[in-house]
């Protein structure tokens, strides 16, 4: 057991290295009556191509999977956990993103019964031909919906556009060819390799006994062999794949999505480059920038227009995105205000107020349970500790900033818009 302290925010975690191979990253919360948990596997949507010392080579499996198992995981011999949860009264979920799965329950009664139920079936898989089949319905149509949404279509679009061969390009759940691929075999086969105790984190946050939770977990997680995984996330050309892409669908304006892409990073590199660019694109582009107001008053652009960072395993992005009747000058204008800030520089005061809120922000995270549990996710995921954004950001100056935009690639976008059907 290790205790892990930040003394700039006063705040501490407990880390324990379970017996099983699991992480356990437990985060009491005095004063708090809630508490959020999540119990999650270093498995996304891009980690299509993996090998375990078992294997001879690298296999690829179908696009979706990990979303499919998420799926399927809810159902076993008894019924449904969500069934169980409702006897508890807690509120429970789960979510596939690019690099993680994790399933989840905050409540704020009963929650040694919830960690039980948890831990009981993410550990629990069964998986039959008839309810693998029936699945795949379930799953298609949640694809035909996405399919038909234009704030997910024209997201997605842009990462099409941008990306040639990293599996970020494909929608988390797959597409209908993809899963049709899918039966009970990959599923177990995928299970066993991913859903390993090595491989996954169980943090909680909030109002709960840690002595309680190890003892439980002592008792529930069942040890198993590491496999030694390996992922790989095929290389990827630096330039984008597709300056625009184009799409119609029922929307009253033209959606548009601006996408920069940036060679591959490591995880500390992608964390500090998130918080710079995050920085550096409010100073240039966000809400109290001159840029806004003088295109929100020309009518180019509405209180949609938002700019923030995309990230996972392989890929790091910076995007714009909103509403206009004209996308393509709205891409225009962007790289020309860019351009001026390369060219004139940073303002200092602008600096040190998006700096200070960027900070503050971070800061208040701090007093949501979910939140907390979210990033202690987070962390795992990508080998880094809780508090290292709150360090990047105290420590950032207006030079590291400066030289993100000396080095920002600004022509190497793609524009994905979504145009009103006729």
């Amino acid at each position: 057991m290790e205790k892990i302290t930040n003394s700039r925010i006063r705040e501490e975690y407990i880390k324990v290295n379970h017996k099983s191979g699991a992480t356990l990253l437990l985060y009491p919360m005095k004063g708090y009556s809630a508490a959020y948990a999540l119990f999650a596997t270093k498995y996304g949507s891009v980690d299509v191509t993996f090998k375990t010392k078992d294997d001879e080579d690298f296999v690829t499996v179908p696009e979706g999977i990990a979303h499919y198992l998420e799926h399927q995981l809810f159902e076993n011999e008894d019924g449904n956990a969500f069934t169980l949860y409702a006897k508890t009264g807690a509120d429970a979920n789960a979510f596939t993103s690019f690099d993680k799965t994790a399933y989840l329950f905050k409540c704020t009664r009963e929650f040694e019964e919830n960690l039980r139920i948890l831990l009981d079936f993410v550990q629990t898989p069964c998986f039959t031909d008839e309810s693998v089949n029936k699945e795949r319905g379930i799953i298609g149509q949640e694809i035909r919906m996405y399919e038909d949404d234009p704030d997910w279509r024209v997201f997605f679009n842009c990462f099409r556009a941008m990306y040639e061969k990293n599996p970020v390009r494909i929608d988390i759940a797959g597409t209908i060819d993809t899963i049709a691929q899918i039966d009970k075999e990959l599923l177990f086969r995928c299970y066993h390799t991913f859903y390993n105790p090595n491989n996954m984190v169980l943090a909680i946050a909030g109002n709960f006994d840690v002595d309680k939770v190890i003892e439980i977990c002592d008792e529930l997680i069942k040890p198993v062999e590491d496999k030694q995984l390996e992922v790989i996330v095929p290389d990827e050309p630096v330039t984008v794949k597709q300056r625009k892409i184009t799409e119609k669908l029922s929307c009253a304006v033209p959606l548009f999505n601006i996408g920069w892409k940036f060679p591959k990073m490591t995880a500390k590199e992608s964390l500090r480059s998130f918080i710079v660019y995050n920085i550096l694109m409010d100073m240039c582009l966000g809400k109290t920038s001159e840029f806004y107001t003088r295109m929100y008053e020309q009518g180019l652009i509405n209180d949609t227009f938002n700019v923030c960072v995309e990230l996972g395993r392989g890929f790091f992005t910076v995007m714009a995105s909103g509403e206009s009747q004209n996308p393509d000058l709205v891409l225009s204008e962007i790289e020309k205000e860019l351009y001026r800030f390369k060219n004139e520089g940073l303002d200092g005061d602008s600096f040190i107020t998006v700096r200070n809120k960027t900070y503050g922000e971070l800061v208040s995270q701090f007093g949501n349970v979910a939140s907390v549990a979210t990033k202690l996710v987070d962390a795992f995921v990508n080998d880094l500790e809780i508090y290292d954004g709150i360090e990047i950001t105290a420590n950032l100056t207006l030079e590291d900033v400066k030289n993100a935009l000396d080095s920002f690639n600004i022509e190497n976008n793609s524009l994905s818009v979504i145009e009103p059907a006729e």
